[in-house]
């Protein structure tokens, strides 16, 4: 029974196909490898490329070993490991893992130990089977003692353990099934960067709490590190402060702004309710002219008409008792001067009598009184006569 394709998508120039098999939970890791961890129920017989791409029964899927250090796991490893699991409809993906022991001596000291990439390795979503201590070399014994049909790796010649390509015999055997690598990222390219940038990661780990004996860092060099992770702070402190000063800035200026524009929509409105109020024949000029003319009706009051007979002051008021005292035969002046006035007084009174006839009673007794107070300078000059 051959395998059916599900669906077809292309992936670096490979075309990589899902296939319907056995449900498998991606929450489990793969499985480590066995002496004999083959799950071929049918008897291995080693397939070719046409035959694995047909497509294979559901019980005898295709075989793939991909191999490597995969130190400080990456996408890289994982999109090679994916087209591995995807060359065939029906695939089956063994990795090899090398030990530190054969890694140190043929290639150079890792950052991850053996065990920390083990299990990288069994929680990468596309490998079935993780095989612990693989070789450096492949030989066909070990092929055919794990039943591997393809050996799955990029192209590229690798030259290692004096060889100029250890894959040469794979190859030649029609056993190779090549991928591509992911340009731009590979673990020489990471560890790159933290040695470029060692003091960047050792002032970090710093900060973090590690030791400088953790870091194999020397006093000094720990001082320094604190003290520019200090300048740094400090950096980043005045940052923040200048952003929000020119954000308070701009706030207050986009304010002003509209205060000003506000101000000129409103001032020839303003300018003319002032000169309105104000201006040479405003509200306030009328109202002070109604109000200084008020004041001058007040203070100045109509004369009378020129036609009218004028009268003294004096005559309208009221005649007082004490006015009639020199017709008051019981209280005699008691002073030659007193008496001259007296005298004075009678005679104007006389006078008064001949031109002023028909004047009414109380007017004639009213008239010695108010000659009295009007001139003074008579009275005086009868005094001086009289003494």
């Amino acid at each position: 029974m051959v395998g059916r394709k599900r669906r077809g998508h292309r992936s670096n120039g490979l075309v990589l196909h899902d296939i319907r098999g056995p449900s498998k939970t991606l929450t489990e890791p793969a499985a480590f490898a066995e002496e004999r961890s083959c799950q071929c129920r049918a008897p291995h017989e080693r397939l070719t490329i046409t035959q694995a791409r047909r497509g294979t029964p559901v019980d005898r899927p295709v075989r793939v070993y991909a191999d490597g250090i995969f130190d400080l796991f990456h996408s890289g490893h994982a999109r090679a490991l994916m087209q591995a699991k995807n060359l065939f409809p029906n695939g089956y993906l063994i990795v090899g893992v090398c030990s530190d022991e054969l890694t140190h001596k043929y290639k150079g000291f890792t950052v991850m130990t053996e065990e920390e990439r083990y299990e990288a390795l069994r929680h990468c979503r596309y490998v079935d089977e993780v095989m612990r201590d693989a070789p450096w070399t492949l030989t066909p014994e070990f092929l055919e003692k794990h039943k591997i049909d393809f050996v799955a790796h990029d192209d590229i010649p690798y030259s290692s353990a004096g060889s100029e390509d250890v894959y040469r015999q794979i190859k030649e055997a029609g056993m190779f099934a090549p991928t591509q690598r992911t340009e731009g990222i590979s673990t020489s390219d990471i560890i790159t960067r933290i040695v470029r940038d060692y003091d960047v990661y050792a002032r970090r780990n710093l900060q973090r709490g590690y030791t400088a004996k953790e870091l194999n860092v020397s006093f000094i060099n720990e001082k320094k590190y604190r003290l520019q992770n200090q300048v740094d702070k400090m950096k980043e402190k005045v940052k923040n402060v200048e952003e929000k000063s020119k954000h308070f800035v701009y706030k207050v200026e986009e304010k002003s702004h509209d205060l000003i524009q506000k101000w000129e929509e409103k001032s020839r409105e303003f300018i003319g309710n002032f000169l309105e109020l104000f201006g040479p024949d405003g509200t306030w000029k009328q109202v002070f002219q109604e109000r200084s003319g008020r004041m001058l009706q007040a203070l100045s009051p109509r004369q009378s008409p020129t036609g009218s007979p004028t009268r003294s002051p004096t005559r309208e008021r009221s005649p007082s008792p004490t006015s009639r005292w020199p017709f008051n035969k019981t209280s005699p002046p008691s002073s030659p001067k007193v008496a001259s006035a007296s005298v004075s007084s009678m005679s104007e009174g006389d006078e008064d009598e001949k031109g002023g006839e028909g004047l009414p009673a109380l007017e004639r007794t009213s008239r010695p009184t108010a000659s009295l107070i009007r001139a003074p300078s008579q009275t005086s000059s009868l005094q001086m006569q009289v003494s």
